[in-house]
């Protein structure tokens, strides 16, 4: 059973930097696919950046280079590092993680707010 944590969101004002972590327990970490999804209320869920089984990367139009997602293998942890953040960036950040077989497991979420 895979289980995720996700920490680091809070409170920034406009223009500040966040860093959110996404800690995996279970096996097979090192080749999954990982990806970071937000949900701002009354709105989709939407997905903002992904990890790849190949190595590469995606990222949503709106990150526009302001988001970097990474991952530690040897600490099963993805990251998004978030600069630049704007007001429209709050909401609930959720660390998901998609297995070999495809089955997916998501993260509790944590609450990003960005103050004007």
């Amino acid at each position: 059973q895979v289980q995720l944590v996700e920490s680091g969101g809070g409170l920034v004002q406009s223009g500040g930097s966040l860093r959110l972590s996404c800690a995996a327990s279970g096996s097979f970490f090192a080749v999954a696919e990982m990806a970071w999804y937000r949900q701002a209320p009354g709105k989709q869920r939407e997905l903002v950046a992904a990890l790849l089984r190949g190595g590469s990367s995606n990222y949503a139009d709106f990150v526009a280079g302001r988001f970097t997602i990474s991952r530690d293998n040897a600490k099963n942890t993805v990251y998004l590092q978030m600069n630049s953040l704007k007001p429209e960036d709050t909401a609930v950040y959720y660390c998901k993680l998609t297995q070999f077989t495809n089955r997916e497991y998501w993260g509790q979420g944590t609450q990003v707010t960005v103050s004007s």
